[in-house]
């Protein structure tokens, strides 16, 4: 009995993320580097798992009414087992039916005893032949169950976006959140163009369009093995957001300066603002885990940047070395991450509804003790992948309302022209990926006012 190896790791990633908490992406890499595996069955593990973990919660729902044993009761390998089962059933059109359900089986003849291919066979099945019978809530009765159940993310976190945002934006969140994203790299100007980059990447087989905001994007529709190409070896590119890249165009650093970034890893900020600097001046990069100041060096010195200076430091702490030096500093705060759902769906399952106060906590510390670096005329960037007001505007406005040498500034100007947002006046733009077709990001730009300024 020859087991499919793509689904066998799959499993394993998953038992990874659902019974020891490893982080998706995480996990998915850790299981991929380092083998001999084709890139069709890289895709289908990353597929198969990023997948599995984004419907968790319907796929469960699913499960339940099939099956005469609670999930509780199931083996944790029998129930991801059967997980991938209904995933490939019922999620994606690209798995025959056979092939889910024999597949399927093989594992828990493997990874279960002897009753447990049996059991797997039935249900999934089962599932497969009443497919058009599932029951789901009724939206009439109870919205939010409904969006929970359909959408698959958790009804606290309905029942709060539906107060913030109403019931049509919110469904249409909750759509864009399942999709699976594009991918988006940032050309490296400081080797290359992006028209080069662009006829790099289409000569290595990537089908390639230009990014719909920022100059340097590039978004790519086929991004297989994207890290084991030559062109990203030589340091040509960078796998970054373009809302992430636009926190660099706000902050607009400029050749000669002393930037801060505070929290740094790994480090996609840190060396977009390097390569607007031109690679002139000095970014110190931060962070307090030094395995991860590891990734900050091991991207800069891909990418030929040398300004950089990494640092082991708690952002917390206020380090009197730097009071009032700093021409620029960023504060890419830690957050619930909201606004990046459906790029690491685990974040569903990870977060509570009582996470907000400790963060919020956190995030006002970090942005005080930040803006001491900050000099008379000097800019502070604050910046979240998360949408919720609490973190983002509520944060800033307590901000400024306590520091009064502190105010926002106009960053209209500093926006590329297809992006027109309306708060853009007052200091801040709030981007959703339903909305903006990128991740879910809040920066806002403070400058520190000058003595001369007489207020």
């Amino acid at each position: 009995m020859s087991i499919d190896l793509a689904r066998e790791t799959a499993l394993k990633v998953l038992y990874d993320i659902n019974e020891k908490g490893a982080y998706t992406n995480i996990s998915v890499n850790k299981y991929l580097s380092g083998t001999q595996l084709r890139d069709v069955d890289r895709n289908f593990i990353t597929e198969l798992v990023y997948g599995t973990v984004r419907w968790k919660l319907t796929i469960d729902w699913i499960i339940r009414q099939f099956s005469n044993i609670k999930l509780e009761k199931l083996s944790p390998w029998i129930l991801n087992i059967m997980r991938l089962g209904v995933y490939q059933l019922l999620f994606t059109d690209k798995v025959p039916q056979s092939a889910a359900c024999n597949e399927s089986v093989k594992l828990s003849k493997k990874y279960g005893h002897s009753a447990s291919s049996g059991f797997v066979n039935a249900v999934l099945r089962n599932i497969a032949r009443n497919r058009d019978k599932i029951k789901y809530p009724e939206r009439a009765e109870n919205t939010v169950k409904y969006f929970s159940i359909k959408y698959s993310h958790p009804e606290w976190m309905i029942q709060e976006w539906i107060k913030l945002f109403g019931e049509e934006f919110t469904e249409s969140l909750l759509q864009k959140n399942n999709e699976t994203p594009l991918l988006t790299v940032r050309a490296n100007t400081l080797k290359t163009t992006r028209e080069e980059l662009s006829v790099i990447l289409r000569e290595a087989g990537l089908e390639v369009d230009k990014g719909r905001y920022a100059q340097e994007a590039l978004v790519i529709r086929n991004p297989a093995s994207i890290t084991r190409i030559e062109a990203f070896q030589k340091g040509y590119f960078q796998v970054q957001d373009e809302s992430s890249m636009l926190v660099g165009n706000i902050l607009d650093p400029k050749p000669g300066e002393l930037v801060i970034d505070v929290c740094s890893a790994p480090g996609g900020k840190a060396t977009h603002i390097a390569q607007l600097m031109k690679n002139s001046g000095t970014v110190i990069a931060r962070d307090v885990h030094p395995h991860k100041i590891k990734l900050i060096d091991d991207a800069a010195k891909r990418l030929s940047i040398s300004c950089i200076k990494t640092e082991v430091f708690d952002a917390t702490k206020l380090d009197e070395r730097y009071i009032m030096k700093a021409d620029r500093v960023l504060v890419d705060a830690p957050c619930t991450g909201l606004g990046i759902i459906r790029r690491k769906p685990d974040i569903k399952w990870e977060r509570h509804e009582t996470d907000s106060a400790e963060i919020t906590k956190l995030q006002r510390t970090i942005l005080d003790i930040s803006s001491e670096y900050v000099k008379p005329g000097g800019v502070l960037v604050y910046s979240t992948c998360t949408i919720m007001p609490e973190e983002n505007q509520d944060i800033v406005y307590d901000f400024i309302n306590r520091k009064k040498d502190f105010e926002l500034q106009d960053i209209t100007g500093l926006l590329p022209s297809g992006l027109s947002k309306k708060d853009s006046s007052n200091g801040f733009i709030q981007l959703y990926p339903n909305i903006d077709e990128v991740d879910g990001f809040f920066i806002a730009r403070i400058v520190r006012r000058r003595k001369s300024d007489g207020k």
